[in-house]
């Protein structure tokens, strides 16, 4: 019997998706939106919890990487799930966001910056690499989708990071590290406009059916959520360098552009959301690819009132504080579906 539970922990491990770092991205993200509304007790539980859920997943990845090594670099090159490994960078990120904001672990955070940056490195030129000089590649339709916002998503919680610790750094590292996050966030928006083209076109001019509207679509407006984040810390670091000073207005016009772009898509992914499940009658259960979803609705919240604040725009705060409470519901349904899948799990393994 012991044999058999190592046999299905084995699998288990061989099948993680590429993407699972995003529970931890939706967890922080929440905790992170919690401290800010001044939610403080719900604040401190969720980073707690995500510290335990990010030190998991590393042993588990570890584990894939050593034990299931072919198919650990063949997902990571693979069109259809390699940008699902982004999601190591844009946790690791809002991890050491959580140290600085909620528990003010500068040095946690810094660690966790270098970890993140050497991850974007590796990934964004092994993927994007292998992309281009693969002989055999799929059909567009077959292969992009809103996972592909990912390494967006990572790009911008780099930048988010970089000008969280600026603020901390003496200077003249204070001017250079805010230089580096707006570069991160300028390089991000461009990725941005690329890639949801090449999306919008496999939307329009493609068949869609309902199992091709994977959760992760929902990134289309993560991504756009953490790029106005971005945004909103270089907003509010603009005295500690003169040349954001100088780019203030640009700084301003493009974060509301990233803000209303979020706006936009979140209508429309609800409908195609009723559209799938409603009409078309699609099964809804717990898929690892649901926090993908989780995410961005917490970053929406986190990102408006970033955005309010910086800008005054006193108006905006209504929407923070309710849609606070739609991501933690979108949270506590996936939670549950994730103790559901193991509890049931376990109960399958032979006694």
């Amino acid at each position: 019997m012991q044999t058999t539970r190592q046999q299905r922990l084995d699998r288990a491990i061989a099948n993680l998706p590429p993407s699972y770092f995003a529970m931890v991205m939706a967890t922080g993200t929440l905790s992170v939106g919690c401290h800010l509304l001044e939610i403080n007790w719900l604040a401190w539980l969720l980073f707690f919890l995500n510290l335990v859920f990010y030190a998991t997943l590393i042993v588990l990845y570890g584990l894939r990487m050593t034990r299931h090594t072919r198919r650990f670099f063949s997902d990571m090159i693979s069109h259809e799930r390699g940008a699902g490994f982004f999601t190591s960078v844009a946790s690791s990120c809002i991890v050491g966001s959580q140290c600085i904001l909620i528990a003010q672990s500068y040095w946690a955070a810094i660690g966790l910056w270098f970890v993140a940056i050497f991850l974007w490195l590796g990934l964004t030129y092994t993927i994007f690499t292998a992309y281009t000089i693969k002989e055999n590649k799929p059909a567009l339709a077959e292969s992009i989708s809103g996972a592909w916002l990912l390494a967006v998503v990572a790009t911008q919680a780099i930048a988010v990071l970089s000008a969280l610790i600026a603020a901390h750094w003496p200077q003249p590292l204070r001017m250079e590290l805010n230089f580096f996050a707006l570069s991160m966030w300028l390089w991000g928006g461009m990725l941005y406009i690329w890639m949801i083209s090449l999306i919008f076109y496999r939307y329009t001019f493609f068949r869609f059916s309902p199992g091709d509207l994977s959760p992760p679509y929902w990134i289309n407006m993560g991504a756009m959520a953490i790029s106005t984040l971005a945004g909103a810390r270089l907003i509010e670091n603009t005295p500690d360098a003169p040349y954001l000073a100088s780019l203030l207005p640009f700084l301003k016009g493009f974060t509301v552009f990233y803000w209303a772009t979020g706006t936009w898509w979140i209508p429309m992914l609800v409908i195609l959301g009723f559209w799938r499940y409603i009409y078309k009658g699609y099964p809804f259960e717990y898929d690892p690819l649901y926090w993908g979803a989780v995410f961005p609705l917490a970053m929406y919240t986190v990102c408006t009132f970033s955005l309010a604040k910086v800008m005054h725009l006193d108006f905006l705060m209504a929407i923070p504080r309710g849609f606070i409470f739609v991501a933690m519901a979108a949270w506590l349904t996936t939670f549950i579906g994730l103790l559901r899948r193991i509890v049931g799990g376990a109960r399958a393994i032979p006694q």
